[in-house]
């Protein structure tokens, strides 16, 4: 249960590694599984617990992003928790006011429309003033785990926040963002470098919370080509990975593993391959034997089931998981979806999906 506020210190002995040593590269009995939006509103409960608040109300409250972060783990074996929270919580930090709308989703109140604009956004930020609260959750739900699985924090990477902070909410095309980067280079690399340094702070002080992996998610580079993923995503992302191990050295806080997840950006694997990350998550759109021969032996490589398999009958998910299985190998890999689960999915076929991950890489494991 997720009473009270404990200290960061003095966490329950980890029970299940088994995600963090395929994160490292060694050794596992079976792949490890979980799903990106694993706390969501395919849940019942997580419909029941979110139902009276406000979307970033319950990002603010530590109880309700433990309870819903500890959900899908009392129903699936699964091998790790993510913390229940938002990428845009970083944007909200730098002074921005984004509202969930229904059927429309998140929606900036006020979008950068002018590179003035960025005058407006706070240039120092303290993470911990302006994101205790994520920290505060992340502390709860380590202690309330009970060792059972490790927990995974993430961000949004800074060309993702960006995109949404120009467009004011999704975009099919993201061609608001995207003039920024033609017309207004240099502040839009103003503006990248100051996310990336929210996101370093805000990386590292949620390892010193609990968080015991990291991901960072770069969700809109499939809008960008080679030459601009190379000019406006990759140096920050390379920084990032950089930035958070030097952070953490110093503050002798634990070197915790770090997944970069770039949706849609296959042109770009190599280069990831490299970005100092110690996995690469990949999208549903790219082979497991390809992405293993651009990215090398020494990543582990995470993914990549077509979330809408999870809508065929169980048998026919469990034929797609020892395919997938087969492509990956069993080492170095960890299981997932290559985006998040859907609102419509029958939790049944979530429970199936984890099972035939276990069941058919231990079979493969023995033989």
């Amino acid at each position: 249960t997720c009473s009270l506020l404990r200290s960061p210190k003095g966490f329950p002995k980890l029970k299940n590694d088994t995600f963090l040593r395929a994160a490292r590269g060694e050794e596992t009995e079976h792949t490890p599984v979980w799903c990106m939006r694993q706390a969501g509103r395919y849940l019942p409960e997580f419909r029941e617990t979110r139902a009276s608040q406000d979307f970033f109300a319950t990002c603010r409250s530590p109880k309700l992003c433990c309870e819903l972060t500890l959900q899908p783990l009392r129903r699936f074996p699964l091998d790790a928790a993510i913390i229940f929270s938002d990428i845009l919580v970083v944007p909200q930090a730098l002074g921005m006011e984004v509202v969930m709308v229904p059927g429309k989703g998140p929606t900036f109140t006020e979008p950068l429309k002018e590179v003035e604009d960025l005058l407006k956004l706070r240039q120092k930020v303290d993470v911990t003033a302006e994101l205790g609260y994520v920290f505060q959750a992340i502390t709860l739900t380590r202690h309330s785990l009970e060792g059972k699985v490790p927990l995974i924090g993430f961000s949004g990477a800074p060309w993702t926040l960006m995109s949404y902070m120009i467009e004011g909410g999704g975009s099919t095309t993201m061609a608001k963002a995207k003039s920024w980067l033609y017309r207004h280079p240099e502040a839009s690399h103003r503006l990248l470098r100051l996310l990336a340094d929210v996101i370093i702070d805000y990386l590292v002080g949620q390892v010193a919370a609990g968080a015991q992996v990291l991901q960072l998610f770069e969700s809109h580079a499939g809008h960008l080509g080679p030459e601009l993923f190379q000019d406006f995503a990759l140096p920050y992302i390379r920084d990032i990975a950089q930035a958070v191990k030097s952070k953490l050295k110093e503050e002798a806080l634990p070197l915790v593993p770090m997944i970069i997840f770039a949706k849609d950006a296959h042109y770009a694997l190599r280069d990831l391959a490299h970005a100092g990350y110690e996995v690469v998550g990949l999208d549903w759109t790219i082979r497991p034997q390809e992405a293993r021969a651009q990215i090398g032996k020494d990543v582990t490589l995470q993914g990549n089931l077509d979330p809408c398999a999870l809508y065929a009958p169980k048998e026919k998910i469990g034929e797609l998981v020892k395919k997938m299985l087969e492509g990956f190998g069993t080492q170095r890999y960890i299981a997932n979806l290559g985006h998040g689960l859907y609102p419509d999915m029958n939790p049944e076929h979530v429970g199936a999906f984890v099972e035939a991950v276990h069941a058919h890489s231990r079979h493969i494991n023995k033989h």
